[in-house]
């Protein structure tokens, strides 16, 4: 249980990693809030396709990442 537990946990965080670097970012983060994001506020459009795709598997992923982690820590 504890070699399975592990290796989920480490596909996991590197199929967690690739998605995070594939997917586009989703703004200027720092700069966008110290000059105003205003501009984007009604101009926003959802993401469509392999982006919805890309969102889901990443949540997917990190929810069995920090489920593998919890289990693992309580076992051991």
């Amino acid at each position: 249980m504890h070699t399975f537990l592990l290796t989920l946990m480490i596909i996991s965080g590197i199929l967690l990693i690739a998605l995070v670097l594939v997917q586009r970012s989703q703004g200027d983060g720092l700069s966008e809030a110290i000059t105003g994001g205003a501009e984007q506020l009604f101009s926003k459009q959802k993401a469509r396709g392999i982006e919805v795709g890309f969102k889901r598997l990443t949540i997917l992923f990190a929810i069995v990442f920090f489920a593998c982690a919890f289990v693992l820590g309580y076992y051991l």
